[in-house]
């Protein structure tokens, strides 16, 4: 009996060791189970959470389509009279369209579908805006004629094979008695090659092949030239303010025929301008000169918050005053420039805030309705807000305020709008409000998110720390599982894009993110915008420039270290990063350059090597011509430096990352003799490998930083082919 009492007490207290692993595994079948079904899960339990509304016409009337339990609701709101209603009755219209579908049927299958319509002719001539005119080219050269006729005439002589005259570019002064035209010297045309493994239609490989341009490669060559119509001459123009383009902007007429303009790009993006030609002189001046340091980020304004450069203007009373981006003064703001002079004459938007977009530039009344971020000092740096502002700079107005990411619509009269906002932590609110004095008026909808809290979304949390500088706040945002217990270690994972053409951490609300599924196994997940990002300071941005390879990884362990600090869940004894196009650099570049820190990374599609690359989005922070810093930030040359886990995936007709790009780190990498893992996906383009690829990624993480092997997918049933 006391033998079998000592069994009994030996079973039991090994059922009280092993019971918190029991209670706590990770990256467990079911784990994975339930990660895969938490999309559906929390699928329309998010309720009253509007989408973008939509203003009709010139009418005081707007529509909004919510969730609501079962699906969504189509509704329709009255600015005037302040009423709110659903657009139709679904449950009649669902009827009426179940009822009509097989007559619909009926309909199509007795309905013969026209042949495909015949491609647009290519335009072969530009007419003059008085219409007695056409402008073609002819043997590389440009020519006009009388509208209508065959026989042309010559206007430029100097057009051959290797320096040509282009039909798009001619722009034709107001008064038909001018057009301009450039004329273009062929760079280099680089192809990359590809071949299709496996295509779907033949059982032998296809190849095929892409024009590509990459840092350094010789560009087309543009040059303006003018032309008068009547004495059928050419005026000179004088490129010493344009000598090295990496583009040319297409010639704008002023409406009164003084001057025509473009935008001059100089390749390596450290020189921008706006360029005027006298007509009269054919002379040359920059009405405005951007001359940075480092980078002008020449990407258009257009009001997506996530990627975004600096680049806006708007001419006033036909270029008597323009209205133009900068970030002369250390940070993104509007400026008002006098055309006739050049001259700034006033700064628009002023502080240490950042200007988004422009929504309206009101002429009659010259205010500017416009976004930005950064003003409220209490609040997210990068949260949008809505503001008006004078001309002079005066009479700075803010329309929507409260704590969040906001997103407005206005009416065609800009007498109301709807201000929609959220955080990552807080469901949308909606509401209706006057322009003139901001009131609410109605309050459209409130989320709510009882049930998706009941299913166990867990809110994410945003941190900030301070970064390299010790003064300038870093913003995150945590992830925790849906199982999370407080009194256990996670690993941690970092999902990584540090593109310096935006900033990539969620702002609003989603009842679902991506990287939620992963955290589900057993790991707290993180985003992280660190220096070199956009959307703060110019010289937050600048540390990118020359510098990819650093992807703000200061800014980012710092951290890490400060949540680890604050909570003791958080392993940092165990961090894995992951990421894809520039964050597959990036994320590789965690392990190169940081191993002592990140001890796992998967890379999909990653753009390794600078000079791999495209071209635009290269030569825009690292520069040109190409230096040893190209060699520093590559992931080719600094793959010796590996330490820890691998996992690379590539698909082999990536149209977008030349797939050679991972392959040379791979050639790199077996070179120095090092381990690693590698997914090529046939057929695949940027970005592949689906569900394939995430459940190799997951298995990566689980078997690396939870030190679990994942399920045994070989012995579940075979998938039909």
């Amino acid at each position: 009996m006391k033998y079998r009492s000592k069994l009994w007490k030996t079973a039991l207290i090994l059922c009280l060791l092993l019971l918190p692993a029991i209670i706590y595994a990770q990256g467990t079948r079911a784990d994975y189970e339930r990660a895969n079904k938490l999309r559906d899960k929390f699928q329309g339990l998010a309720v009253n959470v509007p989408e973008r509304t939509s203003w009709i016409g010139t009418t005081s009337r707007f529509w909004y389509r919510k969730s609501v339990k079962g699906g969504n609701e189509f509704v329709l709101v009255d600015a005037e009279t302040l009423t709110k209603k659903s657009a139709f009755d679904h449950a009649k219209l669902a009827a009426s369209l179940s009822a009509a579908a097989p007559q619909t049927q009926q309909v199509r299958t007795g309905f013969q579908f026209p042949g495909q319509a015949p491609a647009p002719q290519a335009q072969t001539q530009k007419a003059s805006p008085d219409e007695k005119w056409e402008a073609l080219i002819q043997n590389y050269n440009v020519f006009i004629r009388p509208k209508g006729k065959t026989e042309a005439s010559p206007l430029s002589f100097d057009g051959s094979e290797g320096n040509y005259y282009t039909l798009a570019s001619i722009a034709w002064s107001p008064d038909s008695k001018r057009l301009v035209a450039y004329r273009v010297r062929p760079g280099y045309q680089r192809l990359v090659h590809y071949v299709e493994s496996s295509p779907t239609d033949q059982l032998q490989p296809k190849h095929s092949t892409r024009e590509y341009a990459k840092p350094g490669d010789t560009l087309d060559i543009a040059q303006p030239g003018l032309f008068d119509v009547e004495a059928k001459k050419q005026v000179v123009i004088d490129n010493s303010l344009f000598p090295n383009p990496y583009s040319l902007s297409n010639p704008v007429w002023w409406k009164d025929g003084r001057a025509f303009t473009f935008e001059y790009n100089q390749r390596g993006h450290q020189v921008y301008r706006v360029i005027e030609v006298d007509v009269a002189t054919g002379k040359a001046r920059a009405l405005i000169s951007e001359e940075p340091q480092t980078f002008f980020s020449y990407r258009p304004l257009t009001g997506n918050l996530r990627e975004t450069g600096t680049r806006y203007r708007y001419d006033l009373s036909d270029g008597k005053e323009i209205i133009w981006a900068s970030e002369r003064d250390g940070w993104r703001h509007l400026y008002l420039v006098d055309g006739m002079t050049g001259q700034v004459k006033n700064q628009i938007t002023k502080g240490d805030w950042v200007f988004r977009a422009v929504d309206k530039v009101d002429e009659g009344k010259r205010q500017i309705w416009f976004q930005a971020s950064g003003m409220n000092p209490k609040q997210d740096p990068y949260f949008s807000h809505f503001y008006r502002i004078n001309f002079d700079g005066t009479g700075l107005t803010a329309l929507a305020e409260a704590d969040g990411n906001h997103m407005v619509t206005y009416s065609s009269d800009m007498k109301y709008f709807v201000d929609t906002w959220s955080r990552v932590d807080l469901p949308p609110v909606s509401e209706l409000r006057s322009t003139e004095d901001k009131k609410l008026l109605l309050e459209l909808e409130r989320g709510d998110t009882k049930d998706l809290i009941a299913a166990g979304w867990r809110v994410p949390e945003v941190f900030r720390a301070k970064g390299r500088d010790g003064q300038t706040d870093i913003w995150g945002v945590l992830f925790r599982p849906s199982n999370f217990v407080p009194s256990k270690k996670y690993p941690v994972i970092e999902s990584i894009y540090a593109g310096p053409q935006g900033s990539f951490v969620p702002k609003s609300f989603s009842a679902y993110y991506a990287q939620q599924s992963l955290v589900e196994l057993g790991f707290i997940v993180v985003q992280i915008d660190g220096m070199g990002t956009a959307n703060r300071s110019k010289a937050f941005h600048d540390v990118a420039w020359k510098n990819l390879g650093d992807a703000g990884f200061p800014d980012r362990i710092l951290w890490h270290k400060a949540v680890a600090a604050k909570y003791p869940f958080y392993d940092i004894s165990r961090v894995g990063i992951y990421g894809g196009s520039a964050g597959g650099q990036n994320s590789t570049g965690g392990v190169l350059f940081h191993p002592e820190f990140y001890k796992a990374a998967v890379s999909n599609c990653g753009c390794h090597d600078n000079r791999m690359d495209k071209m635009w989005w290269n030569e825009q922070w690292m520069g040109w011509p190409l230096g040893t810093h190209y060699a520093a930030s590559s992931n080719v040359d600094n793959a010796y430096r590996l330490k820890g886990a691998l996992l690379m995936s590539v698909g082999e007709l990536d149209t977008n990352v030349d797939p050679s790009s991972t392959f040379q780190v791979v050639n790199a990498l077996m070179k120095a003799d090092k381990k690693f893992d590698l997914l090529v996906v046939p057929g695949g383009g940027h970005g592949s490998g689906g569900d394939f690829f995430l459940r190799l990624q997951r298995d990566f993480f689980v078997h690396h930083l939870l030190s679990v092997e994942p399920p045994d997918w070989n012995k579940t049933e075979p998938k039909k082919q």
